[in-house]
Order: C-alpha cells, then structure tokens, then sequence
C-alpha cells in the first residue's frame, strides 16, 4: 500500500474541508437570513454544483457523442 499518497489525499481533504467551511458557513448564513432582492444570485450560484454534472451528461447523450 502507498501510505505517501493515503497521507497526501487524508491532508488534501482536510486542507479543502476546511476552505469549503470558512466560505460556506458565511456564505450559508447570509442567504439563510438575508432579505436583498438579489439573494436569488447567491441561492443560483452555490446550487451550480449540484445542477451541472446532471445537465452536462443529459448534453452528452442527447448529442450521441459520447
């Protein structure tokens, strides 16, 4: 077993963990409780993530290119 590459994965996690939390628990906070009219930008922006992989492989199969 390569424990180099166990440990260089177990500290990238930890170092993008905790990245991922110092931006989004503000982030979080701010569309939880904010009451802007363009609130709607921020909800739109940090649901990309989850709206994109699906959208690219339904492209993907309805061009036949795959």
């Amino acid at each position: 077993m390569n424990w180099q590459a166990l440990l260089l994965t177990a500290k990238l996690a930890s170092l993008t963990a905790v990245i991922l939390m110092v931006i989004g628990i503000p982030v979080a906070l701010w569309v939880a409780f904010s009451r802007r009219r363009w609130r709607f930008l921020a909800e739109s922006v940090v649901a990309l993530p989850l709206v994109l992989p699906p959208t690219a492989v339904a492209m993907v199969l309805i061009l036949g290119k795959f």
